[in-house]
Formats: C-alpha cells, sequence, structure tokens
C-alpha cells in the first residue's frame, strides 16, 4: 500500500506522537517510512516505548476518570461505600461466588484438603484471591479524589491493574483446575497463611514457589552422566517456577503484591507475623 501524505502533514503526526520530525541523515521519503512503520506498530498493539505499566497506568486513569462521573452523577441516589462498611474479613462475594467454607478473610483453608479432597481446594484459592483483588479496588476507589488524581495515586491504581491482569492467567488456571499439583501446595499454604494473618509465614510458602530451596533452583535435574548422591534432592517442589516462563514470573510477583496489600488491610494481631 503507497503512504504518500505531504511533509507538513508527516511532521504533524510525528510531534503528535512525541517523535522528532526528522533524524540526522533523514530524508523526506525515509521520515514518511518511518512514520508508516509506527502507525502500525500503533495499529498492532506495540508502540514503541510502551510497557506493561503504562498501559495499566492508562487503564487506570481511564476507570478513575469514569468512576468520577458516576459518582457525581449517582450521588444524590445511593451513597458510596465507606471504610467502615468493609470490616475485618467481611469479603464480598459477587460474580455468583457463594459462601463455603475456607474461602474469604474470615475464614481459613483446611490445609489437609490437599490430601484429602484436593478439588475443593482449588475454588477456595480463587475465591479467596478474586476477594482480596476487589478489596483492594474497593480501597483505592474509597480514596478522596485529591489523593486518587495525584501522581502517586494514579501509580497506586496503575500498580492494582496491573495486578489484576497479570492474576487472569493464573485464575484461569484455578478455574479449569489445571495447577500444577506443586504449585497448587505452595498456593494453599500462602492463603491459608494470608487468611491467619501469618505473613511471615505466607512470605516463607512464597519464596518457597518463587525461587526454591533446591542447590539448582534453575530446574537443572540430570548435571552428568553418573548418578551423584545429591541428585535426589532436586525434585520439582524445589524448582524455580518464576524462572518457568513470563507469565508465571507475573503472577506469582502479582501474589506478593495481594499479600503486601493484605497485610496492610487485615494486620496482624502480632507484630512478629509481619513480613519483612
Amino acid at each position: 500500500e503507497r503512504f504518500n501524505i505531504s511533509n507538513e502533514e508527516a511532521i504533524r503526526r510525528l510531534r503528535q506522537k512525541g517523535e522528532p520530525i526528522r533524524l540526522f541523515g533523514e530524508s523526506d521519503k525515509e521520515r514518511r517510512l518511518r512514520l508508516r512503520s509506527l502507525e502500525l506498530i500503533e495499529q498492532r498493539g506495540e508502540k514503541m516505548g510502551q510497557n506493561d505499566f503504562m498501559k495499566a497506568l492508562r487503564g487506570a486513569e481511564s476507570s478513575a476518570i469514569s468512576s468520577d462521573l458516576l459518582g457525581q452523577r449517582g450521588s444524590t441516589s445511593s451513597p458510596k461505600p465507606t471504610s467502615e462498611d468493609v470490616k475485618e474479613g467481611s469479603s464480598t462475594h459477587k460474580e455468583g461466588e457463594e459462601q463455603r467454607e475456607g474461602v474469604g478473610m474470615n475464614s481459613v483453608l483446611d490445609l489437609n484438603l490437599i490430601k484429602k479432597d484436593i478439588n475443593k481446594v482449588y475454588p477456595i484459592i480463587y475465591y479467596t484471591l478474586k476477594g482480596l483483588m476487589r478489596d483492594w479496588e474497593t480501597s483505592l476507589a474509597e480514596r478522596p479524589i485529591e489523593i486518587r488524581q495525584s501522581s502517586q495515586g494514579k501509580l497506586v491504581a496503575a500498580t492494582q491493574v496491573q495486578t489484576a491482569d497479570y492474576m487472569k492467567p493464573l485464575l484461569k488456571q484455578l478455574r479449569h483446575r489445571s495447577v500444577k499439583p506443586d504449585v497448587l501446595a505452595r498456593l494453599a499454604e500462602i492463603v491459608h497463611f494470608v487468611q491467619k494473618r501469618e505473613y511471615r509465614n505466607a512470605n516463607d510458602s512464597y519464596l518457597q514457589l518463587s525461587i526454591g530451596n533446591a542447590p539448582w533452583p534453575i530446574g537443572v535435574t540430570m548435571v552428568g552422566i553418573h548418578e551423584r548422591s545429591g541428585r535426589e534432592k532436586i525434585f520439582s517442589s524445589n524448582v524455580a517456577h518464576v524462572l518457568n516462563d513470563e507469565v508465571s514470573r507475573k503472577y506469582i510477583q502479582s501474589l506478593k503484591r495481594l499479600m503486601t496489600f493484605a497485610q496492610s488491610r487485615y494486620p496482624p494481631k502480632d507484630v512478629s507475623m509481619l513480613m519483612g
């Protein structure tokens, strides 16, 4: 497809994108080709210099504008929830979620279910994580408007949006009950200790999940042609799952963000249970 535009139009579009209007030694034709390549990249959703956090920041800003407009329209019809409405352990349940044993911050997941009835573990982890993410979103929406519109407030909101996006693959695996057994065991421990407000122990389980504790944490199980005495110590629960792939790295790191939020939202009675 031919891309014939005037020099003035090319300059206008480049300035609109925040790009230099001419590179050193660049001809008019080369400038038009550079502009065309930039526009094609944008159409594919891969804008130069754009990362996940910037996408989340723009999404948070647009959400904040929408919520402010809705809040102004609905201010006379229905009051906004206050922080008193969300007491300790009172995670709301939406999207058809039913109250079930072990779900939420007002209950505790029984770790014995991993051996007794593992099918019950999946929904408990799923709904508890979903509840924490909703609590986080609600707490951000309850902030004063001047805080929400500040630079720091937008960064916090963008972090929440990015975390929710990164958690989607894990939640999908939980819904389909396709999480690997060793990963599920660590997730169950994290949820169990978070529900008990034992965040230091939850952080220990998080480290087991993310970096492992094996002498070969990158997943090496065959270190030579001969068997060695320490080889039996290298098994799947010691593998660093955070290094498996980019998707795993993102949702495992997002778990730490959720744990940090839970610690501030539901602080432990014993300060020794705070994670560093």
